[in-house]
């Protein structure tokens, strides 16, 4: 895995061993990427069930000014660590080692994202959780993107009713990124 694009271009990344996270592939980061782009020059970024840290680093990479990566697997916060020193962007990162709603609430009133990218395991409803939480937080700045990795088969019909829209569905093979805003 490397950074695709920016001030880090083909740095490589670690990945933690095992088969807990799941690092997107280069060609599912570009795509993801392509539709952020005109939203990441100086955003705020929370990279939610970060893994290796790959998209959080690829967009301060790409021009996010502050990413927050939330993590609670060790091995996988190591690796963000030592990918965050490799690529230099330790000063415009924090890392919250602990799961996604502990950190949400943690961060809630103290802190405006403009984009959130969450990858949670596939299938367990943890997206539907985070989406909840979000949805009457005070983490979204007024035009603020939420993405979610999931598999094909996840059920976003609900958002509606959470206030939020999806304004954009990118499907691969086996999963998706939903793109979404408050209504």
């Amino acid at each position: 895995m490397r950074v695709i694009a920016g001030s880090a271009r083909s740095l490589p990344l670690k990945t933690p061993d095992g088969k807990d996270t799941r690092p997107t592939s280069d060609k599912t980061k570009e795509t993801l990427f392509n539709v952020l782009m005109p939203y990441l020059a100086d955003c705020h970024f929370l990279d939610l069930f970060a893994g290796s840290g790959g998209i959080g680093i690829e967009a301060v990479s790409r021009g996010a000014q502050y990413a927050v990566f939330v993590e609670k697997a060790r091995t996988a916060v190591k690796c963000i660590e030592d990918n965050l020193q490799f690529t230099k962007f330790m000063p415009y990162a924090r890392i919250m080692a602990m799961d996604a709603m502990s950190a949400l609430r943690q961060l809630n009133g103290r802190e405006k994202f403009d984009i959130i990218f969450m990858d949670p395991p596939y299938n367990q409803e943890l997206e539907k959780d985070v989406l909840t939480m979000l949805a009457t937080s005070e983490l979204l700045n007024e035009d603020a993107i939420i993405v979610t990795e999931a598999s094909n088969e996840t059920d976003f019909s609900y958002v509606s009713d959470l206030g939020l829209s999806i304004w954009k569905i990118k499907k691969y093979k086996t999963n998706s990124h939903i793109f979404m805003k408050k209504e």
